[in-house]
């Protein structure tokens, strides 16, 4: 009892700051209140607060932060995997190689940490800040770290939101290729909504759906990095045994059986999405104690090459969706 009350003033800290930064990010959507978050947290790192609030801070920053993720899938329904189909499936399965290998290859030539590469990949492929915050405790990324993947993902989320729709007709896509080019390559849920209804009401359905497809990509994604993780330390110099018990992503099964449960058992109407809006709040809280834990000159200062990163991964993701519904889809 003496632990939980010790992190109160922390968490209640984090949720006083999320609020402001979820009631704008609704307002205006093409950012997003999680980014809202992280930059609402760095511009408060400066205080110097009472070591008080550390406790709880840490705590949402990190084991909150995992419980969102279950909550999350209270929102997503599993029919829609099976209404999109085998293209679907067949370009996810590209798009997500493809952008991986080349966050892997690129991160290393350009020297960004590997666990930032690894951020800015997940983050680029599958679902933006979802996949990050999803994926961050898996491979026990610090806050600066997850830092710069949120921020260079919301750089090429506002691009694309704007760019996709004039590229979509200046190409004379159809609603359904670009309802398919956008839901697999446009990273965040907020950016695919923008994206596809810019374009037409009927890219924008598939667009969603599609794109709430990609984002179960989280389960299988941060179980490999878990056992690549364990076996990684367990192979290092630092004395760390393979313990997968230990690393393993508890909280990805909760996410998968919220998805059940939210496609099979009858639940009052609205108690689903009302639960992922309590989980989308509660990443925000993370990203707010994210942020109070960045150094927002040191982020500024070293930011260049994981924005180039994610700026290669992205365009390589977007040429690959496009390359594998015209040369393998024959859309």
């Amino acid at each position: 009892m003496k632990t939980i009350i010790n992190k109160l003033p922390g968490i209640f800290l984090a949720a006083l700051i999320a609020v402001p930064a979820w009631l704008l990010g609704k307002a205006f959507p093409i950012i997003g209140s999680p980014v809202l978050g992280i930059l609402f947290g760095m511009m408060l790192a400066f205080w110097k607060r009472p070591t008080a609030f550390d406790d709880g801070v840490k705590y949402t920053s990190k084991k909150l932060l995992q419980y969102s993720i279950i909550l999350l899938g209270f929102d997503m329904n599993l029919y829609n995997v099976f209404k999109v189909g085998s293209q679907t499936l067949i370009l996810m399965c590209f798009t997500l190689t493809v952008t991986f290998l080349t966050a892997f290859i690129v991160g290393k030539l350009l020297k960004v940490e590997g666990k930032i590469a690894t951020l800015i990949g997940v983050g680029t492929c599958i679902c933006g800040g979802s996949a990050i915050a999803a994926t961050a405790p898996v491979i026990d990324a610090d806050d600066e770290e997850v830092a710069h993947s949120i921020s260079t993902i919301f750089l090429f989320n506002v691009i694309a939101a704007f760019l996709f729709p004039f590229l979509g007709h200046v190409m004379g896509m159809s609603d359904h290729s670009f309802g398919l080019w956008a839901g697999t390559a446009v990273n965040d849920t907020s950016s695919v909504v923008a994206a596809g209804y810019t374009f037409s009401n009927a890219a924008g359905n598939l667009a969603v759906i599609v794109k709430l497809t990609r984002t179960l990509a989280i389960v299988p994604v941060t179980l490999v990095l878990a056992l690549y993780t364990s076996k990684k330390a367990a192979g290092s110099k630092s004395g760390k045994s393979y313990n997968i018990i230990r690393i393993f992503p508890w909280f990805v099964l909760g996410f998968v059986a919220a998805c059940v449960i939210n496609t099979f058992v009858p639940m009052p109407q609205g108690v689903g999405s009302f639960l992922s809006q309590v989980g989308k709040f509660v990443i925000v809280m993370a990203m707010v104690s994210i942020g109070l834990n960045t150094n927002l000159v040191k982020l500024v200062k070293s930011g260049g090459k994981p924005i180039l990163l994610g700026f290669i991964c992205w365009v390589v993701l977007s040429l690959t969706s496009l390359g594998v519904q015209y040369a393998i889809l024959k859309v």
